[in-house]
């Protein structure tokens, strides 16, 4: 190295500006003798401690150096002292030889290092037996990167990165610190000079907001209690199993004593005990990916790898699954692939260029939201998203993601008049289709039984049909337009439903095409939208009664099913995120009804064969009756192999007396669920304890029928309890035993004549 190089360069550390700072620092060996340069701002003296041999200081920098012919080991410490007469030992960074495995940048490069978040951030790690921490990341366009930090005054100057050239990967190891470091990237771009403070894209624990650093965590591993659960959970025929998920924002659905946020290990206790008591299967939580600002919910993302500060640590995190699995609860996340928010300290000209997002704001930022779409074409920004939905599945054994604003993925003209057709001239954003069948694919076969589900809002097909047959191979779909049009309905007074039924009925045909789950979320109680119960119509028996009505039908209805909190017990208010929900309305009887209810739908769905064995298959659903829009009810089976039940729902509040059914098999039903009970603050019209028997006389294009009560707006669940023994299977059985079996036979039982408006409805069935 020439002088003139020589200084060229030492100019360029002192400055921050070298790409290649191992040329210049550590131990070289230059005309025969050993070099020791070392680069440590605000140092008065610095030693090799190893044979005690003072550095001398190059006039005018804060760079020392050591020449001379004594056996320096490989990895020296150095002892220097600062300004303020303190004293620091550590060993040289700059004695480390490259650590990242060629092999984990290779895979990344070409997008398919699936779990990147191994090598990328930062890692306790130990070399020689030397501990400290590895960091890396990926900055192609940067002329020089530092980590700053706690540890170094948060300066730049002092622990410049090692680069790995054109895979734009950056390391570097520093000795002697550890866990709970905090640490960002100094980021100098190339091109430009402009200096950026960024936290680690691959960070897994961050301070508490308003703060942005990232937080290095420890790699001592989890004591996982929940084993059987995991191994279950990879047979689990989910698509004939039930699925009630209830969504859960932690802020918000309850705090402390003094308004503060619970930790992740103390909402575990309280939320597994409401939700086991409540019947549902699984939580979904709202993103608790970190944030920056409270009010965006989770959904503008800078930690994707990171449950946020806000509720404690990864490991408190880990803890709250860990518990809900250990009492049959599942969990979800809610995951944000689609676009992130420009926060400086976050992926936004990460580098000082357009690196996650695209260059072109008309496909690279969301004018809707404010925010940034990312770049689905590069290889390295795919690894990315798809990385980290594995590191949520594998490391904190969650078990599932609902993939947010799919529909906004899907066609490059979302909620945008000036867009970029693709390469074939069409709406479609091929990238992000590839990556979403990617993701699809690596996740169900790492993490069988995990559930992926889309929040798609469109008529896109194949959604959740096999990525390797051309769909897009989600598990679920969110059933937006069952959500839309039934809401709808709800909302228009009784007297007028009659001519809107085709909105409840329009579902059956397209029901089975996807496999589909029934939404009533977050996004159904915010932005003036009102509560659930508000958006029912009629005086407040009537909102009460139609809700009611409206979770029955649900819970009846072929698909899984989901509701978000508060939404249990009918809220009055609309959802505010600032606050808890609104627990002291369950003095009121109305209230506390709309949860019983809720509760026991949750139990007959999980208990009945019928109900969710064939959510997704027609075989599972059967009209009985769809076209008595007059009196606005509607009737419909619910199958397995061996069991149906029959519901009966009317949308007035008008009692349908002596209502004649239709039905296939003759003998005797019971009333299994009423909505109307007076146990959830209904009216208490109903079938009771009544024996209902079938009559010899076809209706509804059936053999056999029989009469019921409808109460009014509310919803009937009947099941069959008891056959004739001659419609039972034979059995074999001797002379004898004939006359013991006769008797137990059940007598037909009288019943009212049906009333005159049945009659009238009759005529159309009646063969």
């Amino acid at each position: 190295m020439t002088a003139q190089k020589l200084n060229t360069d030492l100019q360029k550390i002192v400055d921050a500006r070298h790409h290649d700072p191992f040329s210049v620092l550590g131990k070289h060996s230059i005309n025969g003798k050993t070099t020791v340069r070392v680069y440590i701002p605000y140092a008065e003296t610095v030693t090799i401690a190893e044979g005690d041999l003072p550095l001398e200081r190059i006039k005018g920098t804060d760079i020392f150096e050591w020449q001379g012919k004594a056996e320096i080991p490989e990895h020296y410490r150095l002892i220097w002292r600062d300004k303020d007469h303190r004293e620091h030992i550590t060993h040289d960074p700059y004695s480390f030889v490259p650590q990242l495995a060629d092999f984990d940048m290779h895979l990344f490069s070409e997008g398919k290092h699936w779990h990147a978040y191994q090598f990328l951030g930062s890692h306790v790690h130990q070399t020689d037996g030397i501990g400290g921490i590895l960091f890396a990341v990926w900055a192609p366009n940067a002329e020089r990167i530092s980590i700053v930090g706690n540890f170094n005054r948060w300066d730049g100057r002092s622990h410049p990165m090692r680069s790995h050239g054109n895979n734009g990967i950056w390391e570097l190891f520093i000795p002697d610190i550890g866990p709970n470091t905090l640490y960002k990237f100094e980021i100098r771009n190339r091109q430009t000079g402009e200096i950026l403070l960024k936290s680690d894209p691959y960070g897994q624990c961050f301070e508490l907001r308003p703060n942005t650093a990232s937080i290095v965590v420890d790699n001592i591993p989890y004591d996982w209690k929940d084993a059987e659960w995991m191994e279950k959970r990879k047979n689990w025929d989910w698509l004939h199993a039930p699925v009630s998920i209830y969504e859960v924002h932690l802020g918000s659905w309850k705090r402390g004593p003094e308004g503060e946020f619970l930790n992740y290990r103390e909402i575990a206790k309280l939320l597994v005990e409401y939700v086991t008591d409540l019947g549902f299967s699984h939580i979904e939580l709202m993103p608790i990916t970190e944030h920056p600002f409270d009010g965006s919910w989770g959904y503008q993302t800078t930690g994707y790898y990171a449950p946020t500060s806000r509720y404690g640590t990864p490991e408190d995190f880990r803890y709250l699954v860990d518990y809900c699995h250990k009492h049959n609860i599942g969990v979800i996340l809610d995951w944000v692939p689609a676009h992130f928010p420009k926060d400086a300290h976050g992926l936004g000209r990460f580098d000082g260029t357009p690196l996650y997002e695209h260059e072109d704001p008309r496909k690279g930022e969301h004018l809707d939201w404010s925010t940034l779409i990312y770049n689905y074409s590069r290889y390295e920004v795919k690894n990315f998203l798809l990385s980290s939905a594995l590191y949520w599945l594998r490391e904190m054994h969650l078990d599932g993601l609902r993939v947010d604003a799919v529909a906004s993925m899907l066609y490059l003209d979302y909620s945008r008049e000036d867009w970029i057709p693709n390469e074939f001239g069409g709406r479609e954003n091929l990238e992000a289709i590839e990556f979403m069948r990617e993701l699809n694919i690596v996740a169900h076969a790492e993490h069988p039984g995990a559930l992926i589900m889309a929040e798609e809002s469109t008529s896109w097909p194949q959604v959740t049909r096999p990525a390797d047959g051309g769909g897009l191979g989600f598990s679920v779909k969110w059933n937006m337009g069952w959500m839309n049009d039934t809401l709808s309905y709800m909302s228009k007074e009784a007297v007028h439903r009659k001519y809107h039924q085709d909105m409840l009925t329009f579902s059956m045909l397209y029901a089975f095409t996807e496999n589909f789950l029934l939404p009533f979320s977050h996004d159904e109680v915010v932005h003036g939208k009102g509560s659930m119960l508000t958006k029912m119509e009629g005086d407040e028996w009537q909102k009460f009664a139609n809700l009611r009505l409206l979770y029955t039908y649900m819970f009846t209805h072929p698909g899984k099913k989901l509701l978000f909190m508060g939404t249990e017990f009918g809220q009055g208010t609309e959802w505010n995120s600032a606050t808890t929900l609104d627990w002291y309305v369950l003095e009121y009887e109305g209230h506390k009804g709309i949860q019983l209810l809720v509760k026991d739908l949750n139990k007959l769905y999980h208990n009945s064969e019928a109900l969710y064995k064939y959510e997704f298959e027609w075989q599972g659903f059967e009209w009985v009756d769809c076209h008595d829009s007059e009196q606005s009810v509607l009737i419909y089976l619910r199958k397995s192999d061996d069991s149906e039940m029959i519901v009966a729902v009317n949308f007035t509040p008008v009692p349908r007396h002596n209502y004649r059914i239709g039905v296939s098999t003759k003998g005797t039903y019971e009333e299994v669920l009423n909505s109307d009970a007076g146990c959830y603050g209904g009216s208490n019209v109903g079938n009771g304890a009544m024996i209902l028997e079938t009559e010899d006389e076809p209706w509804m294009e059936r053999p056999y029928s029989m009469l019921v009560v409808i109460p009014p707006l509310a919803g009937i669940v009947l099941k069959l309890v008891n056959k004739p023994i001659i419609e039972q299977q034979p059995t074999l059985l001797i002379d004898n035993d004939i006359e013991n079996i006769v008797p137990k036979i059940t007598p037909k039982i009288s019943t009212p004549k049906p009333s005159k408006s049945s009659k009238k409805n009759s005529k159309r069935h009646k063969r």
